[in-house]
Protein backbone atom coordinates (compact mmCIF):
# COMPACT_ATOMS: atom_id res chain seq x y z
CA UNK A 1 0.00 0.00 0.00
CA UNK A 2 2.17 2.94 -1.17
CA UNK A 3 -0.54 5.72 -1.19
CA UNK A 4 0.32 8.97 -1.94
CA UNK A 5 -1.30 11.80 0.27
CA UNK A 6 -3.05 12.59 -3.19
CA UNK A 7 -4.82 9.59 -3.75
CA UNK A 8 -5.32 9.44 0.23
CA UNK A 9 -7.55 13.02 -0.13
CA UNK A 10 -9.43 11.57 -2.86
CA UNK A 11 -10.22 9.02 -0.92
CA UNK A 12 -11.18 11.00 2.38
CA UNK A 13 -13.21 13.14 -0.14
CA UNK A 14 -15.11 10.38 -1.75
CA UNK A 15 -15.82 8.79 1.92
CA UNK A 16 -16.98 12.28 3.16
CA UNK A 17 -19.01 12.96 0.20
CA UNK A 18 -21.00 9.21 1.03
CA UNK A 19 -21.31 9.89 4.27
CA UNK A 20 -18.56 7.41 5.47
CA UNK A 21 -16.90 9.83 8.03
CA UNK A 22 -15.11 7.43 10.15
CA UNK A 23 -13.11 6.27 7.00
CA UNK A 24 -12.50 10.04 6.42
CA UNK A 25 -11.10 10.70 9.54
CA UNK A 26 -9.02 7.57 9.20
CA UNK A 27 -8.10 8.54 5.77
CA UNK A 28 -7.05 12.39 6.92
CA UNK A 29 -5.06 10.69 10.22
CA UNK A 30 -2.95 9.10 7.79
CA UNK A 31 -2.84 12.13 5.79
CA UNK A 32 -1.57 14.00 8.32
CA UNK A 33 1.17 11.31 9.90
CA UNK A 34 2.57 11.21 5.98
CA UNK A 35 2.58 15.18 6.12
CA UNK A 36 4.91 14.62 9.62
CA UNK A 37 7.39 12.23 8.11
CA UNK A 38 5.80 9.05 8.65
CA UNK A 39 6.44 6.39 5.60
CA UNK A 40 2.67 5.27 3.58
CA UNK A 41 3.58 1.57 5.60
CA UNK A 42 3.93 3.32 8.71
CA UNK A 43 0.80 5.65 8.58
CA UNK A 44 -1.13 2.43 7.23
CA UNK A 45 -0.40 0.25 10.60
CA UNK A 46 -0.20 3.46 12.89
CA UNK A 47 -3.27 3.32 15.38
CA UNK A 48 -5.17 6.53 15.47
CA UNK A 49 -8.03 5.68 16.99
CA UNK A 50 -6.51 7.34 20.20
CA UNK A 51 -7.94 4.52 22.31
CA UNK A 52 -5.70 1.89 23.73
CA UNK A 53 -6.38 -1.48 25.42
CA UNK A 54 -5.69 -0.97 28.77
CA UNK A 55 -3.26 -3.93 30.52
CA UNK A 56 -5.20 -6.48 32.42
CA UNK A 57 -4.83 -5.95 36.16
CA UNK A 58 -3.47 -2.29 35.48
CA UNK A 59 -6.62 -0.43 36.40
CA UNK A 60 -9.19 -1.14 39.52
CA UNK A 61 -12.91 -1.76 38.31
CA UNK A 62 -14.72 1.12 37.25
CA UNK A 63 -11.85 3.46 37.92
CA UNK A 64 -9.01 5.18 36.00
CA UNK A 65 -6.58 4.97 38.74
CA UNK A 66 -3.88 2.73 38.63
CA UNK A 67 -3.39 0.34 41.60
CA UNK A 68 -0.60 1.29 43.70
CA UNK A 69 1.30 -0.98 46.01
CA UNK A 70 1.83 -0.94 49.20
CA UNK A 71 5.09 -0.11 50.66
CA UNK A 72 7.25 -2.80 51.82
CA UNK A 73 6.66 -4.21 54.91
CA UNK A 74 2.99 -3.00 54.96
CA UNK A 75 0.25 -5.69 56.55
CA UNK A 76 -3.06 -5.13 56.32
CA UNK A 77 -4.91 -4.15 60.06
CA UNK A 78 -6.70 -7.44 61.78
CA UNK A 79 -10.48 -8.04 60.56
CA UNK A 80 -12.98 -6.87 63.99
CA UNK A 81 -13.98 -9.53 65.68
CA UNK A 82 -17.96 -10.83 64.98
CA UNK A 83 -18.51 -11.36 68.52
CA UNK A 84 -17.22 -8.37 69.79
CA UNK A 85 -18.40 -5.87 67.16
CA UNK A 86 -21.58 -3.22 68.20
CA UNK A 87 -21.09 -4.07 71.47
CA UNK A 88 -20.66 -0.77 73.90
CA UNK A 89 -18.52 -0.79 76.86
CA UNK A 90 -20.31 -1.08 80.24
Amino acid sequence: MTDTIWELQQRMEAAASALDFEQARRLRDRINLMRNGASAAEASQADTSGLTRQQPGAMGLGTSQQRHDPPLGWKPPPKPDNLTSDRKQK
